[in-house]
């Protein structure tokens, strides 16, 4: 066989191995989908959304941990985008190249990394045992420690894909820097910025461990973040290691109902973007 028969070959046996490998893993996708929407559906119904957490053997829903995980997530990307966002901003416009922003550079990659659980440890440090209590502040506080990094690593990426020209252009009109980085670049990159958010998000939508030190939960409905506050993952939580099958029933509803939201967000968030883009 000669030289272009091996690589005619070897092309072959090397898209055959991606084609394996990518039906390998959306038969897992499939089934995990298929598990996720035929146990969930069977638990939502009206009292899902309007009523709080039963007690065992009693009807009930997840109203309390629905809009718990609403607030918490709320507050937590108000955090994790504005602090993200500026600073991804300064890493990719004023910190690139320079000795501080590589450590600043490092030791968001070390948070992006860093386990849920002892960023809901630190937070219990900081907000929960000085404060003598557990809060939906703290949740929040929590969360936003998991997507601010994510944020800031992908506004930094997405900025610094920005041809200078339009840098340039800005600059010599006569603009500063900071108003041609406003007006110019971030509209520019407005489509990689509503990503950050949306990746940020999606880390923080299913989180269970911080909160379990945080904003712990609560069986009851309320909507003041300062008391202990119910969510959909600490509930699921609870759930699904319970022995009542009511109880299981709901824990599958609110994992579909977290799947539903995250897959909503992107959705919209796209649509958005597609006609921002619209001339």
């Amino acid at each position: 066989m000669d030289r272009a028969g091996r690589r005619r070959v070897a092309n072959r046996v090397f898209i055959g191995l991606c084609g394996a490998a990518t039906a390998v893993a959306l038969a897992f996708l499939a089934m995990i989908l298929w598990a996720l929407v035929s146990k969930g559906i069977a638990g939502i119904d009206a009292m899902t959304f309007t009523a709080d957490q039963p007690a065992p053997g009693s009807a009930g829903g997840l109203r309390n941990a629905i809009v718990g995980s609403i607030i918490m997530c709320g507050i937590a990307m108000l955090i994790a985008l504005v602090v993200g966002i500026l600073a991804g901003t300064w890493l990719a416009e004023y910190g690139a190249g320079t000795k501080l922003g590589q450590v600043v550079r490092f030791l968001n990659d070390v948070l992006i990394s860093a386990p849920s659980i002892l960023v809901g440890l630190f937070v219990y440090q900081l907000l929960v045992e000085p404060f003598e209590g557990f809060s939906g502040y703290a949740g929040a506080v929590a969360l936003a420690f998991l997507a601010t990094p994510i944020v800031v690593r992908t506004t930094e990426d997405i900025l610094s894909l920005q041809p200078g020209a339009l840098r340039e252009a800005g600059m010599a009109l006569g603009a500063s820097r900071a108003f041609v980085i406003r007006k110019i670049i971030w509209r520019a990159a407005r489509t990689g910025l509503l990503t950050a958010g949306l990746l940020g998000f999606a880390r923080i939508s299913g989180e269970t461990a911080p909160l379990l030190f945080t904003s712990l939960g609560n069986q009851f409905y309320t909507a003041d973040p300062s008391q202990p506050m119910a969510s959909l993952p600490t509930t699921i939580f609870q759930f699904a290691l319970s022995a009542y099958d009511d109880w299981q029933r709901l824990a599958w509803a609110g994992a579909l109902l977290i799947a539903a939201a995250v897959l909503f967000i992107n959705i919209v968030g796209r649509l958005l973007a597609r006609e921002t883009h619209r001339p």
